[in-house]
């Protein structure tokens, strides 16, 4: 019973180690655990995959995805990075610039500007076409003048006031980018009670909320509270009273996914045009497995 719990254990947690960190390699390959049946079974992915939205606002959503392997949760992660369609930049043409900003750096600041326009509405350019149209282009003109304001005062230094157009407050780098990311679902156990001043050293070593302290019959007694929010600084393992007295783990099929939006598409729409791309992918692979010749 010891030995199957220890493999359930391998199987299920990535356990973090002081120098290390045990357990990291996959679980969909049949035979990595001796004595575990890892075949394919739809029935038993089904019953066990769900997904848990944990809080969606503006261009934010985080949800919970369980029971898939990291190659599908990075798959996801790479498609919402670099594969859901959105609408940018891409030609520049310069005609009169008295600016001091350089083509080059206007052009990149342009590129920089997320654009509020739906890319399911339009259609990839055909291969080797010049011209743009209506349905793969949008086209923008930037007409705009830096002059003196005549009603200024002459003794006044104010460039707010003196100009009307002048340089921007902000540089383009502070606009909001989308980022995807996922992070597997943190699990703290305490070995044994940690009590009085243990405990409080034991709280300090984890992000606020992770640990909370219970008055229990007159002695100060730590508790894991909530260990979705710890960020693993693994701060515990500087401490010799400590170390030994937490398991610090990932459960290893327990995905948290973040997902911001730059404000074109919901982030739920975005999450959803990432799954249709998957599903696209895994039809054509199948597509090419059926045209394969038998021998």
């Amino acid at each position: 019973m010891a030995a199957k719990r220890r493999t359930e254990e391998m199987r299920d947690r990535v356990v973090l180690g002081e120098f290390g960190v045990r357990n990291v390699h996959t679980t969909d390959f049949p035979g990595n655990y001796p004595g575990y049946d890892d075949a394919w079974d739809q029935l038993r992915f089904e019953e066990g995959f769900r997904v848990d939205v944990v809080r969606e606002e503006d261009d934010v959503l985080e949800f919970d995805m369980v029971g898939i392997d990291a190659a599908i949760a990075n798959a996801f992660r790479r498609i919402l990075l670099a594969e859901v369609p959105t609408m940018a930049v891409e030609k520049v043409f310069v005609y009169n610039n008295t600016s001091i900003v350089q083509d080059e750096i206007l052009a990149h600041r342009l590129g920089l500007i997320p654009i509020r326009a739906d890319p399911r509405l339009f259609e990839y350019r055909n291969q080797g076409d010049e011209e743009g149209t209506e349905i793969d282009t949008l086209q923008f003109q930037l007409k705009i003048k830096c002059s003196r304001n005549p009603q200024a005062a002459k003794e006044s230094s104010d460039p707010n006031e003196l100009y009307f157009n002048h340089k921007g407050k902000d540089h383009a780098k502070f606009s909001p980018v989308a980022t995807a990311s996922y992070r597997l679902l943190p699990d703290i156990t305490l070995l044994q009670p940690i009590e009085d001043e243990a405990a409080e050293l034991l709280q300090k070593c984890f992000s606020p909320g992770v640990i909370e302290i219970q008055n229990i019959k007159g002695k100060k007694v730590a508790r894991v509270a909530n260990a979705r929010l710890d960020t693993f600084s693994r701060e515990v393992f500087r401490h010799e009273g400590l170390k030994n007295l937490v398991r610090l783990a990932r459960v290893r099929n327990h995905y948290i996914f973040s997902v911001e939006s730059m404000g074109i598409l919901p982030p739920d729409v975005l999450v959803s045009e990432a799954i249709k791309i998957l599903m696209g992918k895994c039809q054509r692979f199948l597509n090419e497995l059926d045209s394969v010749p038998m021998e």
